[in-house]
């Protein structure tokens, strides 16, 4: 839940929370299909910027729990605001960044 009267603060320099809680991103899959994502943050690691989601549906809507997707910012738009996203496929970039994301959320979000 977000703070009374406001959104999700990180506790870290290097965390971009959304500016508004719950607000859903819709994606197109490796398949075609569209994937409706809530937008959780963003952690910057040196240039790379990596996006954190949560998959909503109807038996997960916005706000609830679980898995998480990290899809790494491909594409800037001309306010140097993230265009495009990708999942990112390898382990050892996406390890780092869920790290990154964990330790500047940990105010905010628990973990197993």
């Amino acid at each position: 839940m977000a703070p009374e009267g406001g959104v999700r603060t990180g506790s870290a320099p290097n965390f971009c929370p959304p500016v508004e809680e719950g607000v859903v991103f819709t994606f197109s899959d490796e398949n075609g299909d569209l994937v409706n994502l809530e937008f959780l943050g963003l952690v910057l690691i040196d240039e790379a910027r990596s996006g954190f989601f949560f998959p909503v549906t109807d038996d997960a809507p916005a706000t609830s729990s679980g898995e998480v997707v990290v899809l790494e910012v491909t594409d800037l738009d001309e306010e140097g605001q993230p265009d495009s996203f990708e999942l990112v496929d390898d382990d050892a970039i996406a390890q780092t960044a869920w790290d990154a994301f964990k330790e500047a959320t940990r105010d905010l979000y628990e973990f197993e």
